[in-house]
């Protein structure tokens, strides 16, 4: 179900089971993991700059596979918490510009995959969300602390109560993810942008990824953020691309990023 292919600097990792909308089911999830463990282990050689997720098919990801689930013996708290949320952080934690191209329904831990990506480019006519109102269950791997810190909290539960999808476009107006495109055009317009950050400066995006993951996580105040900002541009002035880009920019010509 899941596969992963590197060329030119960017890792490809993608859903494939359009049968059943990417929904994942454990071993999916470990495929996906491992998919992830490989990439970074190609990120730690040089050979992977930025990650490409998407999905097959209709939809990104329509979350958890429970057809055959029995909820009168579900583990839940394994599923979520021992195999979605730590698969999450390992996702964030990525040692490079991460990208997600989503279509179709990005329900529940479909919500998640995106959740744990750096930038998300959504169809406009995507849906978004968890519509867990049917299932009598919450929004999880995330749900409740995204939607509340990007749309309030009347939003949220207006969200939860009614169970009522967001558009890709409307996700993207209220804050939620980066860019909507035509269905038609997303792929494309996404492998282009990742394409060209894999060129970039991957350390310092790097440093930029870790920053903006603190601010969110340890809530720092303007001067403490500064604080970190300033060590972050002091270790990075010992790297190839920082004199690079220092060079390039005194020669008046593009700089020619290795990502060291």
């Amino acid at each position: 179900m899941i596969s992963l292919t590197i060329e030119g600097g960017v890792a490809e990792v993608v859903l494939d089971a359009p049968g059943k909308l990417n929904a994942v089911d454990p071993a999916a999830l470990a495929e996906l993991s491992q998919a992830y463990d490989d990439a970074a282990a190609a990120a730690s050689r040089g050979e992977v700059r930025a990650l490409l997720l998407r999905g097959v098919g209709r939809a990104f990801c329509a979350g958890r596979d429970i057809s055959g689930v029995d909820p009168a013996d579900d583990d839940v708290l394994g599923y979520l918490g021992g195999l979605v949320t730590p698969l999450m952080r390992k996702m964030a934690a990525f040692p490079a510009p991460t990208f997600a191209a989503a279509q179709g329904a990005s329900l529940g831990v479909g919500l998640g995959l995106l959740l744990a990506t750096d930038v998300v480019y959504v169809a406009d006519n995507a849906k978004i969300g968890s519509p867990f109102a049917n299932l009598g269950a919450t929004l999880d791997s995330g749900g409740h602390w995204y939607f509340t810190e990007r749309l309030g909290m009347h939003r949220t539960l207006d969200l939860v109560y009614t169970g009522e999808l967001m558009s890709g476009d409307e996700a993207v107006r209220a804050g939620l993810f980066s860019r909507s495109f035509p269905a038609d055009e997303l792929l494309e317009r996404t492998r282009s942008v990742v394409t060209r950050v894999a060129l970039g400066a991957t350390g310092a995006f790097v440093a930029s990824k870790e920053l903006v993951a603190q601010i969110r996580d340890r809530r720092l105040g303007l001067w403490e953020s500064m604080d970190a900002e300033n060590k972050a541009q002091a270790a990075l002035c010992d790297s190839d691309d920082y004199r690079e880009g220092f060079k390039a920019f005194q020669e008046k010509r593009k700089p020619v990023f290795s990502g060291k």
